[in-house]
Formats: C-alpha cells, structure tokens, sequence
C-alpha cells in the first residue's frame, strides 16, 4: 500500500496494531508501527482511536510498562473515557490492581464520567485487595446511574465483588434488582459462583435450576464449571454421577474447565480411579488440571501421592519434547495443609524453599498456609517469623496465627495478636477470627478475658454469635469447672442440629470435670440429634467408667453395638526420614513393631521405677489393673514416640500427631519420658499441642 503511495491513515494504523498484538514477532512490528505513526502525525489530539489501539496493543503483547509509559506521556486532559479505560483494563489484567483502583480515582478526579466498561474493569481489582469499601463507593456510584444500574456487565461485577468478599446477601440484592430479562449469562454465572464459593451449595442448585427452567438460559462451560463442585458437596443432590452423563449431553466434556471441575468432583467422592481416567482424557494437562488431581488426593488423606503427582507433573513430556510443568501458587496451597495434616515439616520446608526461589512465599495466600503449615506442625517460632516477613497480610493470615498460638496454650499472645489485628487495619475480625481467640481463652484459662471478648464482638466488630461461637464460650466455662453457666449458654441456643457442637462440648467438660448428672443430659440430646457419632458414646462410658459406674457404662457400649456404631481407632503418626510412619493401638502392622514394643516396655519400666503410675481410669472396660495398665502401654502415641526415640538423632526433637484427644495417661508418660531422657516431645492431638520438656507441659496441664 506504501509502496504504491496510498498514504496510511489512522484506520490502517489500527488494524496493523490488532495484527501486531497477534504475532509473535509483535512486539518489534509493533514498535515499527508506533514509530511511524509518531512521524506521520497519526497520533495528534484528535485521533484518540489510533491511540487507544496502540495502548491495547502493547497490553496485549504483556508490555505494561510501555503501555503505563504511553499514557504517562498524554497529558491527562487529553485522554477520553476509551483511554482510561483501556488503561484501567491493562493494569487489572496484568495484577496491578493497586495502580487500576488509582487511575480510576485520577480519571474521576480530572471530572472523565466513568462508565459500564471502566466499572465492570476496576471491581475485580477491589476483589483482589479485598478493598470492600472502595468497591461500596463504585457501587453507590452506580446506584445514582440509573443507566449504570441496568448494566448487567457492571452487575455481573459487583455480584462477583460483594461474593468473593462473603457477602452473599449483598451479591444477591444486587442480582434481583436486575430483571431477568436484563440478565446476562455472566451475571447467573457470578451468582451461581457466589453460592458455591461461600459454600451454600443448595442456594446455587436452585439458582441453577431456576436460570434453565425459568429464565430459560442455557448452561455454559464456566457454569457448569461453577456448579459441579456443589454437586459434588451437597448431601440433599443425589444426581452427582448423572450429572457426568448432563455434561456429556451438552457437548461439554471436552472442555478443560468442565474435566477439572469433574475431577474434584470425583476426588471428593472418593472415586480416585475415575478423577484419573478424566485427567488421562486430557490433552497436555496444564498446571490447573495437575492442581485438581493434587488436591483429590490430599483431600482424600493420599498426601504421598500428592508429592508424585508434583513431581510428574514437572517432567511431563509433550511430543517434541520435554516441557515440564512448574508448580504455582495454587499447587503450594494445596500441598501445604497435607503436611500440617501429617505434622511433616520436613516436606514442608521443601516447599517452603520453592516458594522462596520462585519468589511466590510473598503471596498472601501461600505466606497464610506457611503460617499455618508451620504452626500445626509445632514449629511456632517458625510459623511467627514467615508470619512478620509477610508484606502484606490479610484476616486469614491473621486468623492462622491467632489459632496457632491458641493451639500451643500461648492465650496471652493470642490475645494481643488479635489487638494488633484490629489496630493494623490488615484484617477485619470475622467469626473465624473470635472462634480461634475464645478458643486461644478456653486452652489458656482466660475465662473474663473469653467472656469480655464475647459479649463487645457484636457491640463492637459487628460479628453475631453463631453455633461455633457458642460452643467456644460453653468450653471456656466447661473447662474452669462453671458447667452450670456452660449449660444454660446451651440451652438459651435454638433447639435443634445447632446445639450439637455446643451439647458436645458440654459433655466432654463433664467427662473432665466427672459430673455424671449434667453429662447424662448433654448425650442424651446428642444421641437424639447425632446417633451414628460414635464419639458421643465414647464420652458418656468415659464418665461412667471415671464414676465407677461399670453396667452403665457396658450398657451405653452395648447401645452402640445394636446401632452398628463403631469407635475411630486412635491412630498417630510420626515423620522420620521424610517418611510417615503411622501407628494404631496396640500396633502389630508396622514393620519394626517388635522392636518399638519391646523399647516401650523398657520405657515403661524405668519410668515406673522412677515414680510413675498408670492412670487407669483411662481405660474404658471392667478388667484388673494389671491388664488395664497393658492396654495402656500400647497406646498409639506412645508407641509413636518409642519409633522416634529408636530412630531419630539423639537430642532431637520428638513430633507426634494423634487424631483423637491425648488421653491423661499418655500425657503424664510424655512428660516423664521428656525429663528421663532429656528429650523435648511435641504431640498434637485434635485439638491442641503439648510441648512437654524436663517433665512438664506447655499446657500446665490445663487441657
């Protein structure tokens, strides 16, 4: 066209700029094409178009700087609602939210009206930095547009803003006030995944079913997407297979996003085989579909398989090559609860080091799960020092830390954690938030400061107490022996499945405290609202067999046999090595059983001869004391801690997880085992850490 001397115009300019930002080459035709037009005048005042192409183009060839350079360089009167909002699109799409929220402001400050397209941009960003209140000024905004207000693309974002900051109710106002007919797909879209995102499964079934059948829309891939998960979590929905079959149907089945999202749902059923059948279907797995067949496994409690499921995925191999897939973010998060589950911080720390060489242990998301991977492994130092290197740090991350020093029986440093929280202005205090600090009141004693915190949560944060709440004041009283306070707090709740974990909390204080009266009546309601828990049972015959009161407790085991209900074998677990060794009651399956029993009797007898008594009450059945002392001896922990003492360096920290609470006995062995052989102990039962060292306990055996 040059060549035959037409001379090129500012419409010719934008379709060479669209073609640039589509070749690989791009970046330097692009920058040819921007020269050229600079000496050729197509860039004056007037020919915004030209611009704003420009600008796309070097956004989409990812070059943010040249793009923030380009506009920097305008005067800032000259740039149009187009400019601006192209610009806003740039800095949002490539992370920068912070810098998108800020030339939103500039563009309302300079008196540029912003539109649908410069709102359904900046909300995502607010979502990002968690900026609620910013993302309420855009809605009001909004509100006094009434042409605004009927943009389902600025609906559609604020839904999705207001859901990801758990505020469904919100979401939900927001997508009513637009008439069906105005309804786009997107906008169904983000409330459906509001819903299932705050995890009111149910409410995103029937939204679903309602936008087919009523509102007559057709399902997408990112609906199903959304949906698949609640199908799979919803105990009310049967259909979780038949939904497979819906996908199929709909021609959906080979779309990435549809066979991630039937993986999880597969994963979460426990059908293994079949989440691997799907992910064997996919063409080239991409770092998302190795994240979704990772997490299936940790969920499912397979957290060796997660780890070869990383390292396959680093070396998967594509037909010209070798192309690896690098672990991201999401891939940390998920492995990282495994080993807090497994109380493996050597594999964490593994991960701890990626994170740092690749430069993601500063994402708030990945720094919350070190926080937290650290904490539930006994490494509280640890935990505290990821945890103050955090740049920024958001109410979970908080959340994680208040509940580790809680767990550890730290409730002074927990508290004054939670001071800081809600001075920094980092997190706003959730329900979360007052379950891990009245938790962090009951483990410490702190029952004024527990109470204190409890009746200002409402007055001053806005937080209303809910069943867990509740149950968190009920165990503050339970434990300092106040069980007829814990006991009206009870029944002030609502009747019903509500009071389960308060009833239950009630009864295992009345276990603590032998109060047999109270005890009768707290099981009595759980086994009317929970009669296949088998730990219920197990409490009641605890109290009954403390009292004595052997027929009582025979009867209640009895009861039990008659429902099919069985109790959870105790099972803990230690890591040597980098591998898990695990270890039920009386343990015979673990190769070097022999030899950890016969370390045990040893142990046994040399604390016994150093003063040491078995608390037999522990043992729930009606024999001699000499046998009751036998079962005693093979409990799981301390056959665990036996392993370890066998295996381990000398002087090397012993850590040992339980998935039952700690029994008395157990706990006075560890700390006799602690000063014998000078030998720190950390255990983790379900609810708490004890750090035993030179015969004494972190919890001051206030438990």
């Amino acid at each position: 066209m040059l060549a035959d001397g037409h001379p090129l115009t500012s419409f010719t300019l934008v379709s060479v700029l669209l073609a640039c930002s589509h070749l690989p080459a791009g970046a330097r035709l692009g920058r040819e094409a921007h020269a050229y037009a600079l000496k050729s005048g197509l860039l004056h005042a007037q020919e915004r178009f030209a611009f704003n192409a420009l600008l796309s183009m070097y956004a989409r060839l990812g070059l943010v700087d040249d793009a923030q350079t380009l506009f920097g360089a305008t005067a800032p009167g000259r740039n149009d609602v187009v400019t601006w909002n192209t610009m806003i699109s740039v800095l949002v799409q490539s992370g920068l939210f912070d810098e998108a929220v800020e030339t939103l402001y500039d563009m309302v400050a300079l008196g540029v009206p912003p539109d649908g397209v410069t709102f359904a941009s900046a909300l995502p960003a607010c979502s990002r930095l968690e900026l609620l209140a910013v993302g309420r000024e855009m809605h009001a905004y909004v509100i006094k547009d009434g042409e605004l207000a009927a943009n389902s693309f600025v609906a559609s974002a604020l839904v999705d803003m207001y859901a990801t900051h758990e505020q469904v109710g919100k979401a939900r106002q927001v997508f009513d006030m637009v008439p069906d007919s105005g309804k786009q797909l997107g906008m169904w879209n983000a409330m459906i995944c509001g819903y299932v995102q705050a995890g009111m499964d149910e409410e995103a079934l029937r939204l679903f079913a309602w936008m087919e059948a009523e509102a007559g829309f057709v399902p997408c891939e990112t609906t199903m997407a959304s949906m698949l998960p609640a199908c799979a979590r919803s105990e009310a929905f049967d259909g979780k297979e038949a939904v497979h079959g819906y996908v199929v149907k709909r021609g959906m089945a080979d779309n990435r996003f549809v066979q991630n999202a039937l993986m999880d749902m597969y994963a979460r059923l426990g059908k293994t085989d079949v989440a691997h059948r799907i992910f064997a279907m996919v063409d080239l797995p991409d770092v998302v579909s190795w994240n979704t067949l990772i997490t299936g496994c940790v969920v499912q409690g397979n957290v060796n398989d997660a780890f070869q499921l990383v390292r396959e995925m680093q070396q998967q191999e594509e037909e010209d090559g070798f192309t690896g897939v690098a672990p991201n973010a999401i891939t940390l998060m998920t492995l990282l609860p495994g080993c807090a589950m497994l109380a493996a911080p050597a594999k964490g720390k593994e991960i701890h080091g990626y994170a740092v060489r690749h430069s993601l242990d500063t994402d708030v998301a990945v720094g919350s799960a070190l926080v937290d991977m650290y904490a539930k492994c006994g490494c509280l130092p640890l935990s505290s020092a990821v945890f103050d290197r955090l740049p920024r740090r958001n109410t979970i991350t908080w959340n994680v830390l208040i509940m580790a020093y809680g767990m550890h029986g730290l409730g002074g440093e927990a508290m004054a954690l939670f001071d800081r929280m809600t001075a920094s202005g980092e997190g706003s205090p959730n329900e979360v938030t007052f379950i891990a600090a009245l938790a962090a009141c009951s483990h410490s004693g702190m029952v004024e400061r527990g109470l204190e915190l409890f009746h200002a949560m409402e007055r001053d944060h806005g937080v209303s107490a809910t069943p867990e709440i509740h149950a968190c004041v009920v165990d503050i009283l339970g434990r300092a022996g106040r069980l007829d306070e814990a006991y009206a707090i009870v029944t002030s709740m609502e009747a019903g499945e509500q009071q389960v974990s308060a009833w239950s909390t009630l009864l295992g204080a009345c276990r603590l405290h032998k109060n047999v009266r109270l005890g009768e009546i707290a099981a009595e309601r759980l086994l009317e609202l929970e009669p296949e828990e088998a730990s219920h049972y197990a409490l009641l015959c605890n109290i009954y067999s403390a009292a004595g009161e052997w027929s009582k407790s025979a009867e209640v085991r009895s009861r039990m046999r008659r429902r099919g209900v069985a109790k959870e074998p105790g099972c803990s677990w230690i890591e040597l090595d980098g591998a898990i060794h695990r270890f039920t009651a009386g343990e015979s399956a673990h190769p070097a059983s022999a030899e950890v029993h016969e370390r045990m009797g040893a142990l046994w007898e040399e604390m016994r001869r150093q003063g040491y008594a078995p608390d037999t009450s522990c043992v729930l059945h009606d024999m001699d004391d000499g046998d009751k002392a036998a079962v005693l001896r093979c409990h799981s922990e301390k056959l665990a801690i036996a392993f370890g003492l066998l295996r381990s360096p000398a002087g090397a920290t012993i850590r040992v997880a339980k998935n039952l609470r700690v029994c008395n006995d157990c706990h006075e062995a560890a700390k006799f085992m602690s000063k014998m052989l000078d030998r720190d102990i950390v255990l983790r039962d379900v609810r708490r850490f004890h750090h035993f060292r030179q015969g004494k306990c972190s919890c001051g055996d206030f438990w």
